[in-house]
C-alpha cells in the first residue's frame, strides 16, 4: 500500500530538508503545504522534487485538512516542518509497510529539541502521536493549536518504536515569544466552543500548570530547561485564560 508524506510548514528553511528526506525513505509521494513562507523553505522543497502548495494559515486542523486534500494515496503520514523521522522510526514504518499496513493507524512518540536540549520529562516525553493512518478510517480534529487524527468507529492505532525528532524552539526567546499568538489562539478557540473563563482559573490553574509539570511529571529531571518550560507552560496558561475571560467581558 502506498503512502503519502503529508507536511504544513512557515519559514521552516532549517529543518525542512531533513524533514523531507527522511520522508522520502518511507513514502511514495510528498505533499508540502506553505503559508508563504519569507526564509528559503519554499526553494528548498521544489528543489527536492515534492508536490508544493501555498495557502493562506487558518489554523492548524485547517491547514492539514487541506493538505489532506492533496494527497493521492490511501495511507497518509503526517509530520511538521520542524519534524524529521528518526532512523528507527523509519524502520518500524517500513515493516508495516511490507506487511501491507494491517492496522488503521500508527502512534509515534515525539521528542523534543529545546534550545539544543532534548526534553525527556515534565509531560514532554513520551508523547504519542498519532501520525500515519488509513485517509478513510481517521480525520484531523482537535482544538486549535493543538490538532490531533482521531479514528473512525474507535479504531485502536498500534504503538511503533522510534521517535519524530521535533526541533521546536531554537531558543528561550523563540519559545517566549511565541507564547502570546498560541494563549490568543487557545482563548479564541476555547470562546468559540463556549467555554468559561474566571479569576480563579486565571489565577490558580498556572500555579497548577507548574506544580504539575516540573515537579510531580519530574520536569526538574531536565535541569534548568525543565525549569524554564515549566514556568513559561504557566504563563501561557495564565494569558490564555486571562485573554478568554477578556473575550467574555467585551461580548456580554
Amino acid at each position: 500500500m502506498k503512502v503519502s508524506g503529508v507536511v504544513i510548514t512557515y519559514n521552516e528553511a532549517q529543518h525542512i530538508e531533513s524533514c523531507i528526506r527522511a520522508l522520502q525513505q518511507v513514502t511514495d509521494e510528498i505533499i508540502v503545504v506553505d503559508s508563504f513562507s519569507r526564509d528559503d523553505t519554499a526553494q528548498i522543497c521544489m528543489n527536492l522534487g515534492v508536490n508544493f502548495f501555498t495557502h493562506a494559515y487558518e489554523g492548524q486542523v485547517e491547514q492539514k485538512n487541506y493538505a489532506l486534500s492533496k494527497s493521492s494515496h490511501d495511507m497518509i503520514l503526517s509530520v511538521d516542518g520542524d519534524e524529521v523521522l528518526s532512523k528507527k522510526i523509519i524502520d518500524s514504518i517500513n515493516l508495516e509497510k511490507s506487511r501491507g499496513f494491517p492496522c488503521a493507524g500508527y502512534e509515534m512518540n515525539r521528542l523534543t529539541n529545546y534550545a539544543g536540549q532534548w526534553i525527556k520529562h515534565g509531560g514532554w516525553y513520551p508523547d504519542w502521536k498519532l501520525r500515519l493512518w488509513h485517509k478513510k478510517k481517521g480525520s484531523w480534529k482537535g482544538q486549535n493549536p493543538h490538532d490531533r487524527v482521531i479514528l473512525n468507529d474507535d479504531l485502536k492505532p498500534k504503538r511503533l518504536r522510534g521517535d519524530i525528532l521535533h526541533y521546536a524552539f531554537e531558543s528561550i526567546s523563540e519559545h517566549q515569544s511565541r507564547i502570546e499568538n498560541y494563549a490568543s489562539i487557545g482563548a479564541e478557540s476555547m470562546y468559540s466552543l463556549g467555554k468559561k473563563s474566571n479569576w480563579f482559573l486565571v489565577l490558580l490553574s498556572p500555579m497548577w500548570k507548574f506544580v504539575r509539570d516540573y515537579l510531580l511529571k519530574a520536569g526538574f529531571l531536565d535541569g534548568k530547561h525543565g525549569f524554564i518550560i515549566a514556568r513559561l507552560s504557566a504563563k501561557s496558561k495564565y494569558l490564555k485564560y486571562k485573554k478568554l475571560l477578556n473575550l467574555q467581558k467585551k461580548n456580554k
